[in-house]
Parts: structure tokens; sequence; C-alpha cells
């Protein structure tokens, strides 16, 4: 067989109605889509205007206007911009996929500016508004001297009709004659939202009417003038040096609709190596697990693609709120998706710098507070760095840490302050009210914890000793430190003797042989005992319970111990009592309650035990009778 070349054909009968029925996933896109060709369409006179190619009145009212009627199952959608001439029909609507945007934009691109950028790409959107209609109509007329009004009908299939229109004034009215399938688009409080939903702030001021309304309203002398559905000029085009806080605050409310002020916020104004606009705010959380509630909406000229789209927005970002304007975005032919492509991850690490670099301006130049906002921005932060490894490296050191001081100290300064034989301990507490005699203990012997209480801080020390080399966090009743040990004390009971005395004695009244039993003269002599559990062993356990309890528990009883202040003088007097066989159901009672005492400060008694400590306190006050 001998080499043939050809062209793939491709028949418009075939290809006409998969672009009605699938090219967009949302039957509403078609709003979108036909404001933003009116929009395109008012641009496009504009910029002919600045450059002297047409000509334009001062004062004239730019807008898209959408009309409807349900008397007639019309949906009009009506542009005072550009127009089109009969050729310019043929050649831009007749030729599917053939952009006008982007004819535009080559004609004029050394005339371009970032100001005036052009929405449409694709050629394509026209056609959605076939998904909802048995038949659509445009009359347009140009702004070009001498041009006449043209009428372009169609009845959703591959036949047109073009002939002369009526139309007066310049510019483009397509109205479209909606299906029995797809009337709930008459509804003018649904359409109304949609038209918030996808054009909130497009460049052209955008209303909506009714027309039976509009009747009704004629004759009314006192009727006010429409309010635009859209901001068209929204607070993220402004240079950030220009803005007060506000209007800042105020586009918050707008957008979001939250009245709880936000803590603080990010204005990004980028024009390279992309052009990127927006503005992230920082909202103030009613409890941690508020920051599921975030939103980041993402714009591309000003119209609304998606919320939270996980390829530009960094993961952790999304617990803000914000808006997000990127010109550059590869967006796929529906407007509504992206495409693949290697820029996007720029797009995302450069937001996430830009967060960082605000956050350490704070640290540096607003420590105070930066220090009062830490309550509210440190489970974010955390976050972030658990989740993004280079943002972490950038924020590693400004990130603080409240003392038991009540101040605000970083990692370094910490360390700097406290750390015994080279080793980089961290002691820190989850529970100011269930741990206070440990933090009294600490407090009397100038030592220095730092607070960690929010559930995501046990993922977080976990991070920290992964990439800090050399740390070592350990709750405050994990371990004993050697600055809490008194080793000057003289006639000092602690000896292997004692040692192995106590450890009997403790085991046999606690009917418990494998509870570990030190004895330690304590920096403190009013506290007789207290309980230390080990770090590795309590996060096995708190690991384990989050996934249930299921299979395997972690630890062993083993890494419990009983610590026994020989400076303590109830301690010392049950040395004394060694050899009394009279008062060995009395010892016993006095071992069991130094345990329990120890315990409650260490943890909640579970309900038996809760129960003995009671009786036994019952016991004792007999005996003082």
């Amino acid at each position: 067989m001998h080499r043939e070349n050809g062209n793939i054909e491709i028949h418009s009968e075939n290809i006409f109605p998969i672009i009605k029925k699938w090219l967009y996933s949302d039957k509403d896109i078609f709003v979108r889509e036909l404001i933003s060709n009116g929009c395109d369409a008012i641009s496009k006179l504009k910029r002919l205007s600045s450059i002297g190619e047409a000509n334009i009145s001062e004062d004239e009212h730019f807008s898209v206007k959408v009309s409807i009627n349900k008397d007639n199952n019309t949906i009009k959608f009506i542009d005072n911009g550009i127009g089109m001439t009969a050729e310019e029909v043929k050649k831009y609507i007749n030729q599917v996929a053939f952009s006008g945007a982007e004819d535009f934009i080559s004609l004029y691109k050394d005339k371009m500016d970032e100001q005036n950028q052009i929405i449409g790409h694709f050629g394509l959107g026209f056609y959605s508004s076939f998904m909802v209609s048995e038949k659509v109509q445009i009359d347009t007329l140009s702004y070009q001297e001498g041009a006449e009004a043209v009428k372009w009908t169609c009845l959703g299939g591959t036949e047109f009709e073009l002939e002369a229109s009526d139309l007066s004034q310049r510019g483009t009215t397509v109205t479209l004659y909606i299906d029995k399938d797809n009337t709930e688009f008459l509804d003018e409080y649904k359409l109304r939202e949609i038209i918030k939903k996808h054009c909130a702030f497009l460049p052209t001021e955008i209303y909506l009417e009714d027309e039976s309304k509009v009747e009704e309203a004629k004759d009314d002398e006192n009727k006010k003038d429409p309010t635009p559905l859209n901001n068209p000029n929204p607070l993220w085009n402004k240079n950030p040096k220009d803005c007060t806080d506000e209007e800042y605050k105020s586009f918050y409310r707008e957008v979001f609709h939250d009245y709880n002020e936000p803590l603080f916020w990010i204005h990004l104004f980028v024009d390279y190596p992309f052009n990127l606009k927006g503005i992230l705010y920082f909202p103030r959380f009613k409890h941690e697990f508020d920051a599921s509630e975030g939103q980041i909406k993402l714009f591309n000229n000003q119209v609304f693609v998606a919320d939270n789209i996980k390829e530009v927005i960094p993961e952790f970002l999304i617990l803000l709120k914000g808006v997000i304007d990127c010109a550059d975005l590869p967006l796929n032919v529906s407007r509504s998706f992206l495409q693949k492509d290697k820029d996007i991850a720029k797009i995302s690490k450069h937001i996430s710098k830009k967060v960082a670099d605000k956050l350490t301006e704070l640290f540096t130049n607003e420590r105070e507070r930066y220090n009062n906002l830490w309550s509210d921005i440190n489970t974010f932060i955390k976050y972030g760095c658990l989740r993004d490894e280079k943002f972490y490296e950038k924020v590693k050191d400004i990130l603080i840490y409240k003392n038991l001081n009540d101040e605000f100290v970083t990692l370094p300064q910490y360390l700097e302050k406290y750390q015994e034989n080279e080793e980089k301990k961290v002691f820190y507490i989850t529970d100011e009210k269930q741990q206070s005699q440990y933090i009294r203990l600490f407090k009397e012997n100038n030592l220095d914890a730092i607070m960690l209480s929010s559930t995501i801080d046990s993922h977080f020390i976990n991070y920290l000793e992964m990439h800090e080399k050399g740390v070592k966090f350990l709750r405050i009743d994990s371990d004993l430190s050697e600055s809490l040990k008194d080793t000057n004390i003289e006639n000092s009971i602690v000896n292997d003797e004692n040692k192995d005395y106590f450890e009997k004695l403790f085991r046999s009244a606690l009917e418990n042989e494998k509870l570990n039993i030190k004895l330690e003269n304590l920096k403190s002599s009013d506290l007789p005992a207290m309980v230390l559990l080990s770090e590795h062993t309590r996060r096995m356990q708190e690991y384990s319970a989050s996934f249930g309890g299921a299979g395997f528990m972690w630890g062993s009883p083993d890494d419990q111990s009983l610590v026994l202040n020989a400076s303590n003088s109830l301690v010392k007097n049950l040395l004394e009592l060694k050899d009394n066989n009279d008062k060995v159901e009395d010892i016993k009672l006095i071992c069991q309650h130094i345990y329990d005492l120890a315990m409650l400060g260490h943890k909640q008694l579970d309900v038996d035990s809760m129960s003995k400590f009671i009786q036994r306190n019952y016991s004792i006050l007999m005996k003082l009778v």
C-alpha cells in the first residue's frame, strides 16, 4: 500500500452536541460565560478608545445587564461594549473555538497592559448558552462608524440565520429562550446567587432586572437607582500602601460574611515572575478545631474559579480565609479546573513564602503584637511546619513558647537558659492544673518549662525532635531533672540499704511487684513523693489511644516510677518505723496514701482507686479522733 497524507475530519454536527453537553461541569456556568463576554466587549472598547481608535463619551456608564422575562421564558445579557459587524459574527460565532479575545489581543498586543486584561481565551464560552436554551439570538451593533446592526439566530443545531436587526444602540444583546427543563434559571433569586458566586468581582458593573417589575416601576417617582451585584474594583487590585485597615476589614466582611474581625492579613501584590494578587486573612478562631473552616477563593482575571484549589493554595493555608487572583493560571477550557503545569508549583511556593515573610516581619518589628497573636495563630503555623518542610525552615526561628513566667521564648532562648550536662532537654507542660505540683517544684528551683497544650503539639514535638539535632522534649512529669536533686545534704538517708527497704515496703503495701521505687533528695522538703512516667511510654500510649487502643498497648508498667523524697519528714518517719511491728497497718496506710497523693498530682485516679482513696481518708480521720 502506498503512503498517504491527509487531514483528520471533524464533523460539526457531532462535535457541537458534545460541546453543549459535556464542556462544562455545571449548567449555571452559562451565566458566568455570557457576562464575561459582555465585560470583554466593554474592555475592548475602552482599550480602543484609550489608543484613539474609538470615540466614546467620557461620562458614559458601562454595564452588563441581565434581564429575565418569565412570560417569554427568556434571559437577556445586554452590554454596551464594542459590538460586532456581520463579518465578525461569522468569524467569532460561526467558527467554533475561534476566540475573539485572542484575536483582539494578537492585534493589539503591543498596546495592551496589565490593566486591560481580557477574560476570554478559548472561544467556547458562548456555546454554554445552548445547555439551557432551545434557541439563542444575538442582536449586535458595532462601534465602527456606518456599521449596521445584525441578528444571529440558532436553534441549537449547526444551522443559523443572519439578518438585519432593529438594535439601535452600540453593543450586544444575547437572548436565551430557556427550554422547559431549565426554567429554574428564570427565578430571580437563583440567578442573583449565581451572579454573586461567579461574577462578584468582574471589572464591569452587573445589574439584574425582572422585566415585569421594570414595567411596574416606570410610574414610580420615588424609585431608586439599581445597585450593581458586583464590586468591579476589588481591594486586591489596589496597591497595599494605599489600603486602610478599615478597607481590609470591610472587604473581609463583604466576601466572607464574617463579622468577627480578622487577626491580621497579608496583601499579595506580585507582577514578576507571574501576575498574582490577593489578600489572605488570619481569622480569629473560637477554638483550635475552627481551623478546618477556612476558605480561599481563587480567581482568574477577577472571574471566580473555585474554592480551595490544592494545586495553587498550599494545603496548610486552607486554614485561612482569602482571595487570590492569578491571571497566569493554566485553566482548562471550562475555566473551572486547572491544567497540569509546572508553574503552578511555583505559584504555590511563592504564596507560602509570602506568608512566612509576613510572620517574620511581625516577629521582628511588632514582637509584642506577635506574642499576643500567638495563641490564635500557633496551630496554623505548627500545622504549616508539619505539612511543608520549606515553610518550617523559613519560620523555625520565630516559633515561640510561653514559659512558666508567662514570657514568650524561642527554643534557642530556652536552651541557652536551661541545659543540663550538654543535653538539650526541653521540659513542657500540657495541663497547668493537673501538673501544678511539678510546676511549683520547678519554680521553687528556678527551673523553666514551656506550655504545649494544643492537640497538634504531640505531633509537633516529634517533628521538632527529628529536625533539631539533639533536642529532646520531656513532659514535666516524665523525668527528674538533675537540678531538682540535692546532693549536699548531710546525714542523707539515701543509700543502697534504705533504697532496698523502701522498694520492698511500697511494693508490698501497694501489692505491685513491678513498681519502680526511687529514693532521692529533692530540693523541696514538703513534697513526700512524685510519680514519673517515661516520655517514650506516655507517647506510645497516646499514639495507641488515638487509634482506639486496638491491638497492642505500647509501654510497660516498669516505665512508671514512684520517686520518694528522702528530704521529707514523713518519708524519714517511715524509715524510723522500720522495725515497729505494732505499726504495720499504719505504715501500709501511709504508703498507700503517699502513692495516691503522688498519683493525683500526675493524673486523675480511676474510679476504684478514688473510692479507696476516699475511704482511706476517713480511716485517717478516725485515728485523729
